[in-house]
């Protein structure tokens, strides 16, 4: 298990930006894969982004591929997701998570192959 801690949230204009950061806690951080997800009131948890454990590789929903960017910075433990051209849709709960197996080839994005969770951080995009 490793805590995970984001922070970043606000409120924001449609066609604004934010960055939010994920700090986690793991000295070996940089040997997991790390995904960004969110909630929205009355919907299911949707995935938004993943990126390897090199930083290699990324993947988006597509939703919002083209506006947002996930990164990390392995020296820092921590991932980044820098959300541009923001909507009033993409108002949700924003989830950091580690991927629960170490060094997985392939970038996943399903919810159930993330071990670790972050507690939330609020966005919303009014209009």
């Amino acid at each position: 298990q490793v805590q995970l801690v984001e922070s970043g949230g606000g409120l924001v204009q449609a066609g604004g930006s934010l960055r939010l950061s994920c700090a986690a806690s793991r000295r070996t951080f940089s040997r997991y894969a790390m995904g960004w997800f969110r909630q929205a009131p009355g919907k299911e948890r949707e995935f938004v982004a993943a990126i390897s454990w090199s930083g290699g590789s990324t993947y988006y929903a597509d939703s919002v591929k083209g506006r947002f960017t996930i990164s990390r910075d392995n020296a820092k433990n921590t991932v980044y997701l820098q959300m541009n051209l923001l909507k009033p849709e993409d108002t949700a709960v924003y989830y950091c998570a580690a991927d629960r197996t170490p060094l997985r080839v392939a970038v996943t994005t399903k919810g159930a192959d993330f071990g670790s969770w972050g507690q939330g951080t609020q966005v919303t995009v009014s209009s």
